[in-house]
């Protein structure tokens, strides 16, 4: 039996400034969603917790808590982005774009704008990228930047192996 040793992600070698990578699957969020999580950071806002009250907005409806927007669409960008990576630096530029609401499927592509290696340390380089999450309508409606620390291909986590017990 073979090990297949890869680290969850990309590395800094898998990196092109000027791609752009489409993130999937998408993530629908609920209403559950949005509560427990407004609730759960003390966001109590009646914007997102009462429809009755959001009925009387000019959304007419409730909107869902921008730091969950942003949360999901970070998370949406894991498996291509910061998988493999050493530590997220920064995110700068956050801007809501349009609202999002119960039921709507959320979606991320993301832009690799440039990448450097470290100086001081071989193992590492630094990933700056803009991620766009945009609706099941193809409306974008959240986009923000971030630099990541990725490790170069040769210094890249390596996960553990889980076998089964020997069955003789």
């Amino acid at each position: 039996m073979r090990d297949i040793h890869t680290p969850f992600g990309r590395v800094f070698e898998d990196f092109c400034p000027g791609d752009c990578i489409w993130h999937w699957p998408g993530r629908t969020v609920t209403q559950a969603d949005d509560i427990q999580f407004s609730l759960l950071t003390l966001n109590q806002h009646p914007l997102h917790i009462d429809a009755h009250y959001a009925a009387g907005t000019p959304f007419g409806q409730n909107v869902v808590n921008g730091t969950l927007v942003f949360s999901i669409g970070v998370g949406l960008t894991v498996n291509d982005i910061s998988g493999a990576a050493i530590a997220n630096l920064e995110y700068e530029n956050i801007r809501h774009l349009k609202p999002v609401f119960h039921g709507d499927t959320l979606y991320a592509r993301t832009q690799i704008l440039e990448k450097t290696a470290s100086r001081s340390k071989p193992d590492r380089g630094v990933v700056f990228v803009e991620t766009t999450v945009f609706n099941q309508h193809k409306e974008d409606v959240l986009s923000f930047r971030r630099r990541v620390l990725i490790p170069k291909r040769a210094f890249a986590a390596r996960p553990h192996t889980h076998r089964p017990p020997d069955q003789t």
